[in-house]
């Protein structure tokens, strides 16, 4: 098992504000994501989670604040530099090539670091890609589109993975892959920042966790955190 010693590097992100043109969406988001973790934001619809992913990426129109990764300040460098430094997103959106096949889809990606997974080791994770290699990415299921869209940034040698709404949508089935898939990351290394409106399956996977309200962290815990008491108080704060 890896520790996280040997993990990917500290992200700490301090007073992160963000606007799409006028609309500003952040006021002041402050956490952190320890090395070999993962650290699930949770919240209500529009409470600012995805955004909170595109700013740390640098793919929002606008930003300031401090977000360090790797032991750098990213505010004001580009989202191609800071994907170099080792971190990737997976988009709620997937952005599968539809037109592209299973495998040009897994190679598109540049790698931005040594240590990607190669094809061999991302087909042992989702059996289900091997299998639809040929296959074009429009022709895939929603499940499979998670898969590929997951696998595709293993390639590329981030060890900090940012998985935006990763089961939504899917059946059972693949939610309890995608939750083992993220459970041998963790074992292996890789630190994980998770988008998730499922709690219950969050629960399953995450070390810690931040309630996101109005563009700002409202509460966060640990997994020690969740007795009856806590539960019912956070179901309040999600609406669940």
């Amino acid at each position: 098992m890896a520790t996280a010693e040997a993990a990917a590097p500290t992200l700490v992100v301090s007073g992160l504000q963000a606007w799409y043109g006028e609309s500003h969406v952040l006021h002041g988001v402050d956490f952190e994501v320890r090395p070999g973790e993962v650290v699930t934001l949770l919240g209500r619809n529009g409470a600012g989670k995805t955004t909170t992913l595109k700013a740390i990426m640098g793919i929002v129109g606008k930003r300031s604040g401090s977000v360090v990764f790797a032991g750098r300040e990213t505010v004001g460098l580009s989202s191609d530099r800071i994907a170099r430094l080792g971190m990737a997103i997976c988009p709620e959106e997937r952005a599968i090539f539809a037109s592209l096949s299973v495998r040009e889809n897994l190679l598109l990606p540049p790698r931005v670091a040594p240590g990607g997974l190669t094809l061999e080791r991302i087909f042992a994770l989702f059996p289900n890609l091997a299998e639809r290699l040929a296959s074009g990415g429009g022709k895939l299921s929603g499940g499979e589109q998670q898969m590929l869209a997951i696998a595709r940034i293993l390639r590329t040698g981030a060890r900090f993975l940012m998985l935006d709404e990763p089961t939504e949508g899917l059946a059972p089935v693949i939610i309890r892959q995608i939750g083992q898939t993220i459970a041998e990351l963790k074992r292996d290394g890789f630190t994980i920042l998770l988008v998730e409106q499922n709690f219950r399956f969050a629960a399953t996977v995450s070390d810690r966790y931040y309630v996101m309200e109005h563009g700002r962290i409202g509460i966060g815990f640990g997994n020690s955190d969740l007795d009856a008491n806590n539960m019912e108080k956070l179901h309040v704060r999600l609406g669940v």
